[in-house]
């Protein structure tokens, strides 16, 4: 193990971190500030998953607290997670209305998948989506095709969904997106009362 002191670019209280892991461990760093969420299912996302959850776990708990984020290493769909402590942390994201609307909708799709003992990934079209946004949100003035597929786009980069495009397709209603466990834990509620609660402070109000 080389010291810290050779590398300004690497803080001293990691000194005890191997010069091979450094790089690996900034890229692990830069996808749960960047994104929230790293995939460790696919590609490059593997070994950083591996690393980080076999070596490098308490580090990274230790450097995420002081920013009132807490590490989730979800085991069984190999995801780490950086998740704000809503009371304290100052690194929430503010969504629009309508964003705020889709990610409601996916949360009760997969909550409603989970509790019919689904196992498998969750896996919806654009169009399925759609309506059930409308299914909750009755009142809801119908989007452009390019305002839900930037709600997906925003989801997608935050690692919150995937986004698959089946062979041939020609329109956004036909995208399939799997929604990931991190969506989920991301806007987490207690049970589906308090998701209605929160769905019915959008809700058009009654004049009378």
């Amino acid at each position: 193990m080389s010291s810290s002191s050779h590398d300004p670019l690497w803080p001293r209280f990691w000194s005890d971190v191997h010069e091979a892991d450094r790089a690996p461990l900034r890229d692990v760093l830069a996808e749960l500030l960047g994104r929230g969420v790293l995939l460790g299912s696919e590609g490059s996302g593997r070994d950083l998953f591996l690393l980080a959850r076999d070596h490098y776990r308490t580090h990274l708990e230790d450097y995420l607290a002081p920013l009132a984020l807490e590490l989730i290493v979800d085991e069984e769909h190999s995801i780490l997670q950086a998740r704000p402590r809503t009371e304290s942390c100052l690194l929430l994201r503010q969504f629009t209305k309508f964003d705020s609307l889709v990610v409601l909708t996916l949360w009760r799709l997969f909550d409603d998948e989970r509790a019919v003992g689904t196992q498998q990934a969750i896996i919806k079209t654009a169009n399925e989506v759609w309506l059930a946004l409308q299914l909750h949100f009755p009142g809801l003035i119908e989007p452009s095709e390019a305002r839900l597929k930037d709600a997906l786009d925003l989801f997608h980069k935050h690692r919150l969904i995937k986004r698959k495009m089946p062979e041939g397709m020609t329109q956004l209603g036909d995208m399939e997106i799997e929604i990931l466990p991190s969506l989920a834990r991301a806007i987490p509620f207690d049970d589906l009362a308090a998701w209605q609660t929160r769905v019915d402070q959008f809700q058009p109000q009654d004049d009378a």
